[in-house]
This record gives C-alpha cells, structure tokens and sequence, in this order.
C-alpha cells in the first residue's frame, strides 16, 4: 500500500496511491490525514487496503507529486540514527579520530526538528552557501505506538511504513555545535520525505531482517553520485534502531525513526552525500575536491524494485537562497 500528503494546511489530505505511482483517491473518508490514520491504524490500514486494491485495477485522478508534501508534514518525533557505522569511521578516519569500539555495538541518533517538513519537490532554503549545503540520502521507517522497553526482536511489528530521506546537512556549521557537546540544531535545517509512504510488503523479497535490501540511487545536477545498496552494511537495523530509541520512553505512533545515511564500506557504489566522497577524497589524494552544493544545484534520491519501478517517488529538490 501507497499512501501520501496531498498540499493544504499544516498537515495535509490524506490520499491512496496507485502502485505504479500515476493516480491518487482521496482517504478522508477513512482518516482526514496520515497521522489520524496511524493514530488509528488497526482499524484505517484495512480500510485503506481495500482502496488501494481498487485503485490499482481502475479509477483515481493524476497523481502530480509537485502537490504532495511529505507523508507526515509534521511529526510528533523525529529521531536519525547513524546505522551505517562504516560511514561513521571514514568520517572519523579523514580528521584523524580514532573510532570509539561502543559505536559498532551501540547506535548514534539524535532527536531532529520535526515541527515542519518540506515536501519532496521544495526546495533547499539556505541563506549562504558558506554553511557548506549538503544532501544526506536515507530510508526511514514509521511507527505505531512503541511501548517503552520494547526489545529489537519485538520492534519489528511496529514498524509500519517505509520512506525515503533527505536529511540536509549544513557541514560548515556543524563542528562548532558540535564543540559545545549538546548535539545539532542550525546545522540541520527542515528534512524532506519522499513523495509516498509505503508499507513494508512493497519491497517484495528486498525487504528482510528489517531493512531494506535495494541501492539508493542519489543524483546531483543530473549527474549519478552514487547507488549504495541500503541492506548492506546496516550495522544496526531498523528493529534494533527503534529499541534503542525507545529504551526510556515510549513512542508514540507516527515517531519517524532514520537510518543515518545510507553508506556501503568499499565505496565502490558512489556515495549518498558529499561529505562522504570529500572524506575518501580527503584520504586518497590529501585533500578533498568536491564542493558543497550551491545555489542552483539539484539534487535527486530514488529507490527503484527489482523490475525497475520507483517505489517511493523521487526527492527531486534544488537549492534556492533564503531572502527572508
């Protein structure tokens, strides 16, 4: 199943869509908005199914992804992990830092702004390119409610929807947040989300051991960056990041919970941000050569199946200065 935020208001329509990604049917007769529908989903996902059938056999109206905001506009949480822990140590490699053992064993994340998302075709507001722009590609997951204590062999089952990220990175602010040792906030401006969620079973085969076993294809200015295949290389799966995350607290049901951005080791696939290829730059040739994004630049990320259908619809975004 295939569902999306269509623009209007703070959080959007709720509306079915089409496998292939062409139509779209209203949902407010189940739930006016995504997050009713995961307030309620033992009871909506039925319902939704159903239409879902329907619609992808006859009927619905042009889907135009250009009027879709993120799934969840808004969210009650927003918690990015680092789950790909090989990203984690180049990173650390190219400023000479050694790699604390508890990461491959204990995962990073952090709590994002989750007031306000911009939809998968907004643009990129940033007011000076000297922030160092970057994109960071990554799947996500949302879940129901999550009991507090829920170990990673439970969490599985509360995993509900899956999407695409794109978690911007302001690079060059971020070492100074990180000096004050209370975690980011400028460095990380409003994320966007893929143009669709879907449930679990759209993945097919690709699907298993709670993550998602298919490359993230990343584009700039039309140009492929890198396809890093998502399931490999995941120190930590979703189930593992969702038991973290809910250790000492529960959550609650449309918590979006991230991978970290999306790293293979050998690097051979491209990267999925451009800190990641200045680092290797960094280490293969003593000093890094691809710039941070400007003005104008564009950036796209996509996950395709095994016959080569867009799952989620791409984040298709440009970089546009903030004049306030």
């Amino acid at each position: 199943m295939k569902l999306a935020s269509r623009k209007g208001g703070r959080d959007g329509t709720l509306v079915v869509v089409s496998r292939d990604l062409t139509r779209q049917v209203a949902a407010s007769g189940i739930a006016p908005t995504l997050q009713a529908a995961l307030d309620n989903w033992q009871d909506t996902a039925p319902q939704l199914q159903l239409v879902y059938d329907a619609l992808n056999k006859q009927g619905g109206a042009p889907l135009d992804p250009k009027r879709l905001q993120s799934p969840l506009p808004r969210a009650f949480q927003w918690a990015d992990g680092s789950a790909y822990v090989t990203h984690v140590e180049l990173v650390r490699k190219a400023r000479g830092a050694e790699m604390p053992p508890s990461f491959w064993t204990d995962p990073l994340m952090y709590q994002g702004g989750s007031d306000s998302f911009v939809g998968p075709t907004d643009p990129i507001l940033a007011a000076d390119e000297a922030w160092g722009i970057d994109f960071e590609a990554e799947v996500a997951v949302i879940t129901d409610d999550v009991p507090m204590g829920t170990v990673a062999a439970q969490a599985d089952r509360h995993i509900k929807l899956l999407m695409l990220v794109n978690d911007v990175s302001l690079r060059n602010l971020i070492p100074a947040e990180l000096a004050k040792n209370f975690g980011f906030f400028q460095s990380k401006p409003a994320s966007a989300f893929s143009p669709v969620a879907v449930t679990p079973d759209e993945l097919g085969d690709a699907w298993h051991g709670s993550k998602a076993h298919l490359p993230l294809h990343v584009s700039l200015n039309g140009k492929t960056f890198g396809a890093p295949n998502a399931g490999v290389d995941m120190t930590f799966s979703f189930a593992q990041l969702i038991a973290h995350a809910a250790k000492t607290r529960a959550l609650c049901a449309g918590t979006i919970v991230g991978s970290g951005t999306v790293s293979n080791k050998h690097g051979d696939a491209g990267s999925c941000c451009i800190a990641e290829r200045r680092t290797l730059e960094q280490i293969e040739k003593g000093a890094p050569t691809t710039p941070f994004m400007k003005f104008g630049d564009s950036v796209r990320i996509e996950m395709f199946d095994a016959r080569g259908q867009s799952i989620f619809g791409a984040i298709d975004q440009k970089v546009v200065r903030y004049d306030g």
